[in-house]
Formats: C-alpha cells, sequence, structure tokens
C-alpha cells in the first residue's frame, strides 16, 4: 500500500486506497481457504462458506436476501449483464441518461446496434435527471431503464427510487448503477423500487477487480458467458473468491464508518476554494450529492496543467472520470450540464474518502489555490 506520507490523494471516485483490514482478509482466505468454492471436499466447502458471508454482507447493505446477490469482476461487468441481459436478443426499447458511466452508454450503443431502440434522457443544468422525462420516454416497447444512483464525476444523487417507482407502475425493468454511492448513500432494494444495482469493491477501500449485481427474485436475465452455471446460471467462470471476501469485509467496514466528517471535510475544500479562487463554480447541487464529490470549474487556465502540476507537489486529482482517461474530448457529463467544451477543459474532479484528513484538505486547498492563482488568462 501507499504510505501515507507519499501524498495527498483526492481521487477516490476513480479508485479508493485498500483498507488493510480487507486486503488481509482476502490475504488470509487465500492462504487458508484455496479449494474452489464449487468444489464438494472440504477445502470447496470452506472457501464457499466465506463466499456466502461476503454474500450476506453485501445483501445486508443494499436490503436484499443473499439469493438476489450475483459476484461479477466489477462495475462494468454488472453494467453489462444488467443491459444486455435484461434486453431482447433484437427489438425492444431501452432508456438511459446522458450521464451514465461508459460502461452504461457503450453498452446501450451495443444494444442499439443488435436493433434495441435506445433513448436517452437528459438532466438539468444541475445534472439530475427528471423522472418526469423518464416517464415521458416510456413507450409500450420499453424493456429497461438505467439511471446512475450518483454520477462519478459531480456526485450528484439522482431521484432513483422515484424513477424506479414509475417503471414499476408501468411494468418497466429499473436498474441503477450505484457503484459511487454504495454505502455512502441510502439505496433499499428492499424497497421495490429497484430490479438491478451494480455495485463494485475498489470504491470502498475494498480490491480491484470484484462486483457484484443485485437482481430481484423473478427478474429475467441472460447470462453473458455460458460455461459451468455459477451464480445461478448468471455469470459461469471460477468465482474471485479471496476478491469476493476483502469485498465482503469491505462493506462491513464501510458500514460501520460515518459519511459525516467526510462531507464536513468536503465542505471545508470548497469553502477554502472558494475564498481562493474568485469566480470558482460548483457543478451539480450545493447539497443533493455524495460526501465526498467536488467537481469545479476554474475561471481561467488549462485543468489537465493543473493537475499534473498538482501532481508534481503530491496533490492528486483528476480531471474526469478515470475509464475515459486518455481522451480528449470533453466530458459527456459536463457537457450534458450545459458546461462549453472550454469551460469542461479547466474543470477538475476532487474526491475525498473516509481516509482524507483535514490537513490533507488543506494543505490541497492551498497548493490548488497558489498554482491557479499563477495562471494568466
Amino acid at each position: 500500500m501507499l504510505p501515507r506520507d507519499a501524498g495527498i490523494y483526492l481521487d477516490n471516485a476513480a479508485t479508493t486506497r485498500p483498507d488493510p483490514a480487507a486486503l488481509e482478509a482476502a490475504r488470509a482466505f487465500e492462504d487458508a481457504h484455496f479449494g474452489n468454492p464449487s468444489s464438494l471436499h472440504g477445502p470447496g466447502v470452506a472457501a464457499a462458506r466465506e463466499v456466502e458471508r461476503a454474500r450476506q454482507a453485501v445483501a445486508d447493505a443494499l436490503g436484499a436476501a443473499p439469493d438476489e446477490i450475483v459476484f461479477t469482476s466489477g462495475g462494468t461487468e454488472s453494467n453489462n449483464l444488467a443491459l444486455k441481459g435484461a434486453a431482447p436478443p433484437r427489438g425492444g426499447h431501452v432508456v438511459v441518461s446522458s450521464i451514465e458511466h461508459p460502461s452504461v452508454l457503450r453498452t446501450a450503443d451495443a444494444l442499439r446496434r443488435r436493433g434495441v431502440k435506445v433513448t436517452v434522457v437528459g438532466v438539468d443544468r444541475r445534472g439530475v435527471v427528471s423522472p418526469a422525462a423518464v416517464a415521458a420516454a416510456l413507450t409500450p416497447r420499453t424493456v429497461l431503464v438505467s439511471v446512475m444512483h450518483a454520477n462519478n464525476e459531480t456526485g450528484t444523487i439522482e431521484p432513483v427510487a422515484e424513477i424506479g417507482r414509475l417503471c414499476r407502475e408501468r411494468g418497466v425493468l429499473f436498474h441503477t448503477d450505484a457503484c459511487q454511492s454504495f454505502t455512502r448513500a441510502p439505496l433499499d432494494a428492499g424497497s421495490g423500487a429497484f430490479d438491478l444495482i451494480s455495485v463494485n469493491a475498489h470504491k470502498i477501500h475494498g480490491p480491484k477487480g470484484v462486483g457484484a449485481l443485485y437482481v430481484r427474485r423473478g427478474t429475467g436475465l441472460a447470462p453473458l458467458l455460458d460455461g459451468g452455471g455459477h451464480e445461478r446460471g448468471l455469470r459461469s467462470g471460477t468465482l474471485n473468491a479471496p476478491g469476493i471476501v476483502g469485498f465482503g469485509a469491505a462493506v462491513r467496514l464501510a458500514r460501520d464508518a460515518s459519511p459525516y466528517e467526510t462531507q464536513r471535510l468536503r465542505d471545508r475544500l470548497l469553502v477554502l476554494l472558494r475564498r481562493g479562487i474568485p469566480g470558482l463554480r460548483l457543478n451539480g447541487p450545493e447539497d443533493a450529492r455524495l460526501c465526498g464529490h467536488l467537481s469545479v470549474t476554474l475561471p481561467r487556465g488549462d485543468a489537465k496543467e493543473l493537475a499534473q502540476a498538482l501532481s508534481a507537489r503530491g496533490v492528486f486529482v483528476s480531471t474526469g472520470s478515470a475509464c475515459a482517461a486518455g481522451k480528449t474530448a470533453p466530458s459527456h457529463v459536463l457537457l450534458a450540464l450545459g458546461l462549453t467544451p472550454a469551460q469542461a477543459g479547466r474543470t477538475l474532479r476532487l474526491t475525498l474518502s473516509r481516509m482524507t484528513t483535514r490537513a490533507e484538505v488543506d494543505a490541497a486547498a492551498a497548493a490548488l489555490v497558489e498554482l491557479a492563482g499563477s495562471v494568466h488568462a
């Protein structure tokens, strides 16, 4: 693990620093229970027991039953399984929002190529998806709606429970990508508003390469992979059991933590930046956002150059989604909020976690204010 003094990490929306306890749980499991969880002998049964304990932890955090949790390799696979598994081989209609993660938007593109009609619903200037707009997009052919719980760039929390209820009334499946919000914002699978929910481990201080899809009982879903019929036939392949155990440990640790200190530090960071950088713009709502997310647009300069300058000082931030790294086009999320390409090019994403300290926030703010002040129009 990166030493605490190696820098100030404010890119937790991309991935989080693994909790040592979660890593140790995965390592200890691999040492003690190396058997295949699908095997019927002693080592296999012991491994399966630990996998089911982790499944229970994920289910409890979502308000679901354990048999409604399907383990995957992460959020991207969960989103693919939800959309491709729920849509018919051809035909039908799917609705997504304009601010979804690329693993949803590009999956929707793949569905469109196989003959599924796709409607993309926009957002307001705060980045909020209107339930009325979703309702207006539904047709008799609509099979699925997908709207993320919280946006990965702005942290905006969407009215997914309301959207899910209106989909239920119309007999349409509802999926939400909750990878950013899992354990950080309330989400109740047992409310009846959700059919499919994607979550993953590395956004909550767990290991990379493991996630899960909540599949409500009775929801018809076609698997992406053919094979041995693991995970109730929905996800064939030998389970990443150590990662799953680490995921379960991370979930338990996250549920024991309070988001309020992270929110307090996020608000402090915003105050310091607004005080030091006149004309700074906050993207998204002031209140209905994840506890650790800030998306800010500077009045001048270039966000990529500023991020590189901050990195040279040991302050690590991003200009947008890590899953779109290397792209020269402006963020589709920021454009959907009404920002111009030039404004999007001046936007930084600063994301905190429960491991972020006040000293780190103060030092990061001072460095950003100094560097931003040295940039001329």
